[in-house]
């Protein structure tokens, strides 16, 4: 089986990584339209050879590891592939790329999101085993050739990946709670300190919580742009919900309703009885 991995920054880069290790998997070809990842990722040897589009479309299997705009762009000039080629996206968001696959590779798609990743980019980013023991969403999966079904879903069991089946447009807006919305909530409190005027000695100060919760404010602008305007309708459901709850902890703050405060925290703590 060869690969082709369009896109060869931290998604990229890692799924490169582990995909070497498969037996199963004879040649990882890269293409980035970025000159100084192409060559990072061969000095890297995160792929063996960089090729050009037309090359791209010679491999069995094409991951489209890019921002998700850049995704349904890479979808329109895929047409001449293989017949029983396998097209597999990793973008974050679903339901607007599904709805732009042409009809002729339709049943070569397969519509996945690996719940993993940094808040690093690049191919110096990369990790081995970034997608062992993680979440996979597969979205409208009965629209997808039987081929290709059976082809994504070995190469998700050899990364050890745990498979989650759903609509795209359910999928677009369980992530908008679960990712989409924290990389706002990331951003917008990396700037609420930033234009702060004397920010250095706030800064100075940071310890774990801070750190932690500024971690995603690394980001890439360039792909989480890309996501917030083709998730735009549930990001902003969700930041509406977020800024509802945020509103009744000040309320009960300004009030000195310390009884309410101190049940929002115990509620907030039953979280993580289900994510542990």
């Amino acid at each position: 089986m060869n690969i082709a991995i369009i896109g060869l920054g931290l998604m990229g880069g890692s799924l490169a990584l582990s995909l070497k290790k498969l037996d199963f998997i004879n040649k990882i070809m890269g293409h980035d339209h970025n000159k100084k990842h192409q060559k990072d990722a061969l000095e890297l040897t995160l792929v063996d050879e960089i090729v050009d589009f037309n090359e791209v479309k010679k491999a069995d299997v094409i991951f489209l590891a890019i921002p998700v705009n850049g995704v349904i762009a890479a979808l329109k000039e895929l047409k001449g592939i293989k017949s029983d080629a396998t097209i597999i996206d990793l973008g974050s968001t679903k339901e607007k790329i599904v709805t732009s696959v042409p009809k002729e590779i339709r049943k070569n798609f397969v519509a996945a999101h690996p719940m993993t990743g940094t808040e690093n980019f690049g191919p110096h980013a990369a990790i081995e085993g970034l997608y062992e023991d993680k979440v996979v969403v597969l979205c409208d999966l009965e629209e997808s050739g039987e081929h290709q079904r059976e082809v994504a879903r070995k190469i998700f069991k050899a990364l050890k990946m745990k498979k989650y089946f759903m609509k795209a447009h359910e999928h677009d807006r369980h992530a908008a709670f679960i990712s989409h919305m924290p990389h706002a909530i990331s951003y917008s409190l990396a700037n609420t300190v930033m234009r702060q005027e004397n920010k250095h000695n706030i800064l100075a100060l940071a310890a774990g919580g801070f750190r932690s919760m500024s971690r995603l404010a690394k980001s890439s602008p360039f792909m989480w742009e890309d996501i917030f305007r083709q998730n735009k309708e549930n990001l902003l459901e969700a930041i509406t919900l977020f800024e509802k709850e945020l509103s009744q902890m000040k309320q009960s703050i300004e009030n000195d309703e310390w009884e309410k405060v101190h049940k929002e925290m115990e509620d907030a703590n039953k979280l993580h009885n289900i994510l542990d």
